[in-house]
């Protein structure tokens, strides 16, 4: 879809982090290592699909690993959408941390730690890379008025997220991760880019009110 056919400024995206894991309660770095949820996390996915309803989804898109897979079909019930995957919305790859407990890999690997780069693994650029690029070409498809939801994972879309608002590499560290099943929203501006709205939220967003400047007003 061309941006002249595109009115701008209307479309929004959900980044939902999947529920919980085994993995998540232990601590281990899960990576691409295909885990399931837990039944907390099952729980955790339909209680989120029933409120994220209310947000009229429009597309429905998802990380093709289980844990966000499932996530993503409890919303799919709800409101009959078709669920896209794009692999390219997996998990920052762990390398040699893949299934280590975090204590773990701080005693093993200290440096690495310090520079949270997984030896083996992805760095965050190349994280942010693959998977705003995922983003960007769902929304290439996404309608004037649509709201896509993407069910993914922790740093995947903490990173993604990074790319498509244009932050600066330094800055990543200052945007927070995401709880299980929590989300974030962004809204489109009227010069195309993109605004975070809503960060590790678990209820529906509610209007800005107040004094502060937004696209429908001063």
């Amino acid at each position: 879809m061309s941006d002249t056919t595109r009115e701008p400024g209307k479309r929004r995206l959900v980044l939902w982090r999947h529920g919980q894991t085994a993995w998540n309660l232990e601590r281990r770095f899960q990576g691409k290592t295909d885990i399931p949820l837990d039944e907390t996390g099952l729980r955790q996915a339909r209680d989120a699909a029933r409120l994220l309803t209310g947000l009229r989804p429009t597309a429905l898109l998802a990380s093709p690993l289980q844990r966000a897979a499932d996530t993503a079909r409890s919303l799919a019930e709800l409101t009959g959408l078709p669920i896209g995957f794009d692999r390219d919305l997996i998990e920052r790859d762990g390398g040699e941390w893949e299934g280590l407990t975090s204590r773990e890999i701080r005693e093993r690997y200290p440096a690495e730690h310090a520079a949270w780069q997984p030896p083996g693994g992805e760095t965050s650029a190349q994280v942010a890379k693959r998977v705003g690029a995922a983003l960007e070409r769902a929304l290439d498809d996404l309608p004037p008025t649509g709201l896509l939801v993407v069910a993914s994972h922790g740093a995947a879309l903490r990173l993604g997220m990074s790319h498509l608002l244009g932050l600066p590499e330094e800055t990543w560290e200052r945007l927070g991760g995401l709880s299980n099943c929590c989300w974030s929203v962004l809204a489109e501006m009227r010069d195309g880019g993109w605004r975070l709205v809503e960060h590790n939220a678990g209820t529906l967003p509610e209007p800005v009110l107040g004094d502060d400047r937004t696209d429908n007003g001063a």
